[in-house]
């Protein structure tokens, strides 16, 4: 009887166990990835770039770059809750995002500098014959 030469498992896999492979790859890889540090101190949403906001949990490059954009464009926000409105941001995800945030009081306008108190005018000593 003759034998048959058997092709190695390797050669019969195909272009799906690769690719398989590279899925699985992926799949473990990224989750390690997708685990981000919260931040160590309250971000201020009124200040933060958005590199500082990319680490709050939930949010990515395309969230941060539109809250961003939305306060340079109607101004400072005045409480956490106003991020409701920025496209991306959902009660459950602010829920996440909550402990690492704060928003700072309005600045306060300075006062103008007051001016120095005038002197009332000297009284004029009117000069008469008896007082030269």
């Amino acid at each position: 009887m003759r034998q048959l030469p058997v092709p190695s498992a390797r050669k019969n896999a195909g272009p799906w166990a690769t690719v398989s492979l590279v899925a699985v790859s992926l799949a473990l890889s990224c989750s390690t990835f997708a685990k981000k540090t919260p931040p160590a101190h309250p971000i201020d949403i009124n200040s933060a770039t958005v590199k500082q906001l990319e680490q709050l949990p939930g949010v990515g490059p395309t969230t941060a770059k539109a809250i961003v954009e939305f306060r340079t464009k109607t101004g400072r926000f005045q409480r956490v809750t106003d991020l409701l409105v920025i496209r991306g941001v959902s009660e459950s995800k602010l829920k996440k995002m909550r402990p690492y945030i704060t928003v700072s009081p309005p600045l306060k306008k300075s006062a103008p500098a007051a001016k120095p108190p005038t002197a009332p005018p000297a009284a004029q000593t009117r000069s008469s014959p008896e007082n030269p």
